[in-house]
């Protein structure tokens, strides 16, 4: 703490004890005043503009430290200064009072509480950036507010001073007026109670209504200004439409058809969209039959003398179809059919809120849906194309394994690939431009993977940067600078995984203005609404994580909005997002992770567990892999977990329940787990935190009692 905010502190607290310790509280009684008012009144004849100025004073002390008596003084503007004058004095001396109460808590209290509440305290920031002014009018209207808590409660957020200045300066008109006029009757009122009737709460209460109803109001209004340059139908075809058949429009028009929508999903390519055509499905049957033959070569860890896994690359490709084929069904236009949702084969195009064109016919819908997923990216490397490349679209064309293959990127998918690869036969090396693989990841679990990969030939270049690609004497060359160095890489063929970009051209967003923020995602509000009150979008072409389960959450969100917004909106909940790389081992993480949490600036404790010493991680040859728990500190309330190991992306499921749920450490550690399992393994996880916090000056009278029962 600064010696600024403890000199403030000293003065304040000075203050306020003297205010208490010397009664001034006496002072600011309506029975005082009564029998003081004509003394009063003779000084206020007497020194006019000496008795304004020092009311104002007080009126600003009482205020800015928060002391009771506003009300009084209010009162007392009223009786000494009349209607005009005691209103224009108290709404002036009130505001800056106010204000200063805000810049005090600010000044002393907001680092500390944004820091320590980051996570809990972004929608509510966010909330007041957008509508604060408004919210602060709306509680200023109303006195079952307190004042004093709404200054220091608004100087913890990010409203600017002047609004808040401005806002409260009028918010308070009103009120101000009610009291000031109720102080000119002064002589006929006994008690505050008398001012705080039923009825002038009523009052209060229809004026804070009232912001209400205008926001209500202008909301309708901004809907209809937006909307009114395009015809609105006077029945519609559909009552939603869903532009994209992946894993976040399947989902919203699974949801409309259930609540018996009228729903039309249109698609141009293949039902299912990346996920199960080009993405996590193929992926991890790749990543299967890799992990088989991985398995093999250990066969001696299990007892066993020797098992040759005999395979045929092409064959391997033809399984991870044959998989994509057998799940098709579960996404199949006759599936959704059957569901009661419109499948339409095509391109659509936006052609206003109210219409999409799909192959020359126009539908009209009463809502959209934008669920139009992601491609890959490919980033601008010189002589890329020249040389030609592969993605997570078309590296499951190959049937000859590629010698040697680079892959170019360090995330979640570069690294399964890698891997899988390499396990097949190539000879892979993996490019990637920050200090670590999984950058997103805690060291210790990066590094885990990094050792992995390395004692199994793979080639990791770490803080490599992709400058170009070449052919030299007939070779494939990539060429990257490291340490200030040109690094040459011979490859056969490039893998290129360095992230996934929103698929947002082409459909009509530019004509009707629908834009994308610095992340090239659509922008959307909370609710997942664009700039039109009647389109919405989900999944990766929203973000901000592209996960397939993440697109299948807000597609929920943005079916239901959609089709019942008039009546009830929802604001999407990002509240506890998992993830995995299936990776062997598995990395697998819900909430934040300890980089994430020095970045923030959020306390934290650690507990950890290494699954090297589990009973069923050493009983399958799979004794490696740590989980690492982060909880409020002397609490047992998960902040975020990470395992690295077996089937750490089904492990993870039980944290994310405990922090969906509030579930503590000590709840865990209390259920009984299957034994031997790799599931033990958070339940031991939680022993050690519990360990960390044992009582132990309880337990030293416990040893004591025990001592005592053996004599």
């Amino acid at each position: 703490m600064t010696a600024k905010k403890i000199l403030l502190i000293v003065i304040l607290g000075a203050l306020v004890f003297g205010f208490f310790t010397f009664d001034l509280g006496q002072y600011f009684d309506l029975g005082y005043f009564k029998s003081q008012q004509a003394a009063v009144d003779a000084y206020y004849e007497a020194h006019p503009s000496k008795t304004l100025v020092i009311f104002f004073c007080v009126y600003v002390a009482v205020t800015g430290l928060s002391l009771p008596g506003a009300a009084l003084m209010t009162l007392i503007g009223g009786a000494m200064f009349g209607l005009l004058w005691g209103t224009v004095i108290v709404s002036f001396a009130s505001t800056i009072g106010a204000t200063l109460a805000f810049l005090i808590s600010r000044f002393l209290l907001r680092d500390v509480v944004q820091r320590k509440f980051q996570d809990r305290l972004k929608s509510i920031n966010e909330g007041i950036q957008k509508d604060g002014a408004f919210y602060l009018f709306a509680l200023r209207l109303v006195p079952a507010f307190p004042f004093f808590v709404i200054n220091l409660v608004m100087g913890l957020t990010p409203m600017r001073a002047m609004t808040f200045f401005f806002v409260s300066q009028v918010g308070m008109l009103a009120g101000t007026i009610v009291y000031v006029n109720a102080g000119t009757q002064i002589a006929r009122v006994d008690s505050l109670a008398g001012i705080l009737s039923p009825g002038l709460i009523g009052s209060f209460v229809l004026l804070g209504v009232f912001p209400l109803i205008a926001k209500i109001a202008v909301e309708f209004m901004r809907a209809r200004r937006t909307l009114q340059r395009y015809a609105k139908p006077r029945t519609f075809d559909c009552n939603v439409v869903v532009i994209g058949a992946g894993s976040a429009g399947l989902v919203a028009a699974y949801i409309a058809a259930a609540v018996k929508a009228k729903v039309a999903l249109v698609e141009k390519h293949k039902m299912g969209g990346d996920c199960l055509n080009t993405g996590c499905v193929p992926s991890k049957t790749l990543l299967r039959s890799a992990k088989f033959i991985a398995r093999a070569r250990r066969a001696e860890q299990l007892g066993l003398k020797a098992v040759q896994a005999e395979f045929d690359f092409a064959g391997v490709m033809e399984r991870v179809q044959r998989v994509i084929k057998t799940i098709e069904p579960h996404d199949s236009v006759e599936r959704y059919r059957k569901l009661g949702v419109e499948c339409i084969q095509g391109e659509a195009k936006i052609r206003s809120p109210y219409r999409v064109e799909i192959n020359g016919k126009t539908l009209t819908t009463c809502s959209i849906v934008i669920a139009t997923g992601a491609e890959p990216l490919v980033p601008p490397i010189g002589g890329l194309r020249d040389v030609g490349f592969l993605t997570s679209d078309n590296v499951w064309e190959l049937r000859s394994l590629p010698k040697r293959l680079v892959v170019l990127g360090g995330g979640p998918l570069g690294c399964e690939l890698t891997q899988a690869f390499a396990r097949l036969g190539s000879q892979v090396t993996q490019v990637e431009m920050a200090p670590q693989i999984l950058i997103r990841e805690d060291p210790e679990f990066s590094s885990m993977i990094t050792q992995c990969f390395r004692n199994e030939g793979i080639d990791l270049r770490v803080n490599h940067q992709a400058k170009e690609c070449r052919i030299k004497n007939g070779q494939k060359v990539l060429i990257c600078e490291h340490q200030g160095e040109d690094v040459s890489i011979e490859f056969d063929e490039l893998l290129v995984a360095v992230g996934r970009r929103a698929n947002t051209r082409g459909f009509g967003l530019e004509e009707l203005g629908i834009g994308t923020n610095a992340q090239g995602t659509l922008e959307v509000n909370e609710y997942l609404q664009t700039v039109y009150p009647n389109i919405y979008a989900c999944g990766d072409v929203v973000g901000p994580f592209q996960f397939t389960h993440v697109a299948a959450h807000q597609a929920w969100y943005a079916a239901i909005n959609a089709l019942f917004g008039g009546l009830k909106k929802f604001r999407v909940d990002y509240s506890v997002i998992p993830w995995a790389t299936f990776t062997d081992p598995e990395v697998a993480r819900v909430g934040i992770n300890e980089q994430e949490a020095k970045q923030r600036g959020i306390a934290y404790e650690i507990s950890t567990f290494g699954i090297d010493d589990l009973d069923r991680a050493i009983a399958d040859e799979e004794a490696h892999g740590l989980i690492k728990v982060l909880t409020v500190p002397g609490k047992d309330k998960i902040l975020g977990a990470t395992i690295a190991g077996d089937h750490a992306g089904d492990l993870i499921a039980e944290f994310v329940t405990a922090m969906r749920h509030r579930i503590g450490l000590n709840k865990i550690l209390r259920t009984i787990h299957v034994y031997p399992t790799l599931a033990e393994a958070n339940k031991y996880v939680a022993g050690e935190w519990r360990r960390q916090h044992a009582p132990k000056g309880l337990l030293r009278w416990i040893e004591r009692y025990h001592a005592w029962r053996r004599r």
